[in-house]
């Protein structure tokens, strides 16, 4: 059995989505979707799902309940592949939910947190040396039970020999109670979106939040939707564009299905840009199919995909 390379910590959920409403509800009418679906869901589960089906060895940090929910995230793991051997059960939690509203690209998602207050620092295994080559972390905001070891958790992890991720995700609380300044230094790659960077640093435009972060970066991934994403690392500045997408089913698990592919290409030693066009051609991917791991079924299905979508050649060294 080859040793896991990707360890990553977050939260765990299942995803209840709603397809097909003729609009967001409104309070004290009802109305009707026509699909639904039940799937594996978080920030952290979907990165670690599409990891693996990527080819990447990956094991789970987290919690869930005993209950139907735990049960239904435990065997979504172990057929994508992903080791649950950190994944605590706890009999006095319940296991997370998302419930997800899509409405034609836009979406409205009300979560129980649940079991997944309840990881801690001391859940997740930080041998001296690491089995594990890198540890990601994300939905920071969705975790009370690390929300205050964050800087001592990639501490940990750099002094354990691993390189770090992180993708704080929004902050239901709009407090965005996160001193980067001292956690920033810990984390090789800051991976947030157009909207949560704004947010964070209390600023109104992207380049004003950059130079904010800036003193305390290694390297930024902004994801930029429709515009693609950026990189910067060091003096160097990166653009790539987005892969267009005739094929659009949801945006859920589009981000974190570029932190997979960008991170992929990471640990494997890829130039900048080379991750960033990783990480856009998998969120384009994403989209092609309902959920955040529906695209990623394993990697021959990936490649075909990407061939037939693109007429890419997927390279995974």
């Amino acid at each position: 059995m080859l040793t896991p390379k990707l360890l990553v910590v977050g939260e765990l959920n299942v995803d209840l989505i709603l397809n097909k409403i003729q609009s967001f509800p409104q309070v004290g009418k009802e109305m009707i979707a026509d699909d639904m679906n039940m799937c594996l869901g978080s920030s952290a589960a979907i990165m670690a799902a599409n990891s693996a089906a990527m080819g990447v060895d990956t094991a789970f940090c987290g919690v869930v309940g005993e209950d139907y929910f735990g049960d239904f995230i435990l065997n979504e793991l172990e057929r994508k592949s992903v080791s649950f051997r950190h994944v605590t059960r706890l009999r006095e939690h319940k296991t997370g939910c998302t419930m997800i509203l899509n409405f034609g690209q836009d979406r409205a998602n009300v979560t129980y947190q649940g079991a997944m207050n309840a990881l801690t620092i001391n859940n997740i295994p930080f041998g001296k040396p690491s089995p594990y080559q890198h540890l990601h972390v994300s939905s920071l905001f969705l975790q009370k039970g690390i929300q205050h070891d964050i800087e001592q958790i990639f501490r940990s992890a750099k002094a354990a020999g691993m390189t770090t991720s992180l993708d704080l995700q929004w902050d239901p609380t709009e407090q965005w109670a996160f001193d980067y300044a001292r956690c920033l230094p810990y984390v090789d790659v800051f991976m947030p979106n157009e909207s949560e960077l704004l947010a964070l640093t209390k600023t109104d435009s992207i380049e004003s939040g950059i130079e904010k972060i800036r003193p305390y970066l290694n390297t930024l991934a902004l994801k930029m939707g429709r515009n693609g994403s950026m990189g910067i690392s060091g003096d160097q500045r990166v653009a790539v564009p987005a892969f267009e997408v005739e094929h659009f089913v949801d945006a859920i698990g589009a981000g974190d299905s570029f932190n997979a592919g960008f991170i992929q290409k990471y640990i494997s030693g890829a130039s900048l840009e080379d991750c960033l066009r990783e990480g856009n051609l998998m969120g384009a991917l994403n989209t092609t199919a309902a959920g955040g791991t529906g695209a990623f079924c394993n990697l021959n299905k990936i490649s075909e995909n990407i061939k037939d979508f693109w007429g890419i050649e997927l390279s995974l060294s």
